[in-house]
């Protein structure tokens, strides 16, 4: 029996594959959360450096280039001495608690960040295993649940949403429901069309509410990072499911935001990043959308 038809035919097995393999995701999106910032910072000034170059009033003596620093260069090493991690110091969660949070060589504690990023992911993959079931729904969605993973922590860290992730997400998106037509099989998220209306209605909806608040208030609510989450979002999900996750984004982040700002004394001018909400509320409209939907419709309907 090959691996495939073995998946297949064992629903536990799958579950407990996606498990492991989200594990094992989660502790490359540590690098990916960790690294990816500070990739386009040092991209950001060397492009400075070059317009500074290029003009003649300002120009200088050219740098030195910096060390390779990239997702796989330099090997991860511990941040307060800065040895490099051994090979099996990097097994999810196993080597945390074997070291009981704390570095092998400096014995300075690691932070509960790590852990906790690789246990999210493998427990929002299991769902998605359990939910969809083994097919190529399931593995587009364990594709779309690691990216949200990985802009949310990026965008806690930072209020960074990068192209590099958001971008792709939306091609994504627009290339599943495409292949979902296309295969005549299931259209889960959308169809087609839904998909492109969802994609443009999610950026145009939020691109016009930051500059109406922009307009009225002189101040920024938010960053061009959210607008093309949403359309991400929308691609996925489709138009229709667009208001409900923006009304739980919306309401979430409300009362989380009331809350952090009352407990911390923060002024109310305070950033709160929205991405967080934007993916959790995608998310959980993802796995169980319709069927919420469905219930919320079913309290308004009149029976005989």
């Amino acid at each position: 029996m090959s691996v495939i038809a073995l998946l297949a035919g064992s629903p536990g097995l799958f579950l407990g594959v996606c498990l492991v393999l989200g594990l094992i995701v989660g502790s490359f999106l540590n690098v990916v959360i960790y690294r990816l910032p500070i990739m386009l910072e040092r991209q950001w000034r060397e492009q400075c450096a070059e317009t500074l170059q290029g003009d003649t009033a300002l120009r200088a003596a050219p740098a030195a280039a910096p060390a390779p620093f990239n997702l796989i260069v330099p090997r991860s090493a511990c941040p307060a001495c800065q040895h490099p991690i051994a090979a099996w110091h990097n097994l999810p969660l196993l080597s945390w608690l074997v070291l009981r949070g704390r570095c092998a060589y400096c014995g300075k504690r690691i932070a509960a960040r790590y852990p906790l990023v690789e246990a999210l992911t493998g427990l929002l993959s299991a769902a998605v295993a359990w939910q969809f079931g083994f097919g190529w729904v399931a593995l587009a969605t364990l594709v779309l649940t690691w990216f949200l993973v990985a802009l949310t922590f990026i965008d806690l860290d930072h209020q960074l949403l990068p192209d590099a992730l958001t971008l792709p997400l939306l091609w994504g998106g627009l290339l599943f429901s495409l292949f979902a037509a296309a295969a005549g099989g299931p259209t889960l998220p959308v169809d087609l069309r839904s998909s492109l209306i969802g994609a443009m209605a999610g950026y145009v909806s939020l691109w016009s509410v930051y500059h109406l608040f922009r307009l009225l208030t002189g101040k920024e609510g938010m960053g061009y990072g959210d607008f093309k989450l949403f359309a991400a979002l929308g691609a996925w999900l489709g138009w229709q499911m667009l208001l409900p996750v923006i009304l739980i984004a919306a309401v979430v982040g409300a009362v989380v935001g009331i809350a952090v700002i009352t407990v911390r004394g923060q002024e109310r001018s305070t950033p709160i990043p929205f991405g967080p909400f934007l993916a959790a509320a995608g998310w959980l409209m993802l796995m169980f959308g319709p069927r919420l939907v469905e219930r919320y419709l079913g309290l308004f309907a009149t029976h005989p």
